[in-house]
């Protein structure tokens, strides 16, 4: 059953076993790659149990100290979390705005808005259940100001906490 050119055809297997053995052989190479893939990354593992890990330890003040490694998927959480916080943090600013009231008008800091933390409770809990925690937050971003090192519902329900910008 030649051709023209006398290049007899491409073999023709009707047997499975051609098939099966291919497979076997792309299955070994890819747990070949994994495995080495898996053997470099223990030896930068400062967790395993590896003799020697070539790992590079940081010391404080060098760059990426206590910093995820760049491009890794703990990074990319770090910068969503850190996205979703200021969007809160700017809702409960926006909320301050809406239900607080202007500071009295006797000429110090006139225009700042100001809510006592009961009410401001009250409001926000309906939008996020983290109210204390998003206003520490903004009074570390300088947001936000009020007495005290923590609020708590109904003990400083009168605790005027004050719109900075």
């Amino acid at each position: 059953m030649d051709t023209e050119n006398n290049i007899p055809p491409p073999a023709q297997f009707s047997d499975d076993r051609t098939a099966c053995v291919v497979s076997v052989k792309g299955l070994k190479e890819n747990w070949q790659k994994w495995s080495d893939e898996h053997r470099e990354y223990q030896q930068h593992n400062p967790f395993s149990h590896h003799d020697k890990p070539t790992t590079v330890v940081l010391q404080r003040g060098q760059h990426g100290y206590g910093r995820p490694l760049e491009g890794s998927t703990t990074e990319q959480r770090g910068k969503d979390a850190h996205t979703h916080i200021s969007r809160e943090v700017q809702e409960l600013c926006d909320a301050i705005r809406n239900i607080g009231q202007p500071r009295g008008g006797n000429g110090d800091e006139s225009g700042a808005i100001t809510v006592e933390f009961g009410k401001l409770f009250e409001h926000y809990v309906t939008i996020s259940n983290k109210v204390v925690g998003i206003l520490l937050r903004a009074r570390k971003q300088g947001l936000v100001h009020f007495e005290g090192e923590m609020l708590w519902q109904g003990q400083d329900d009168y605790v005027v906490i004050t719109l900075l910008q």
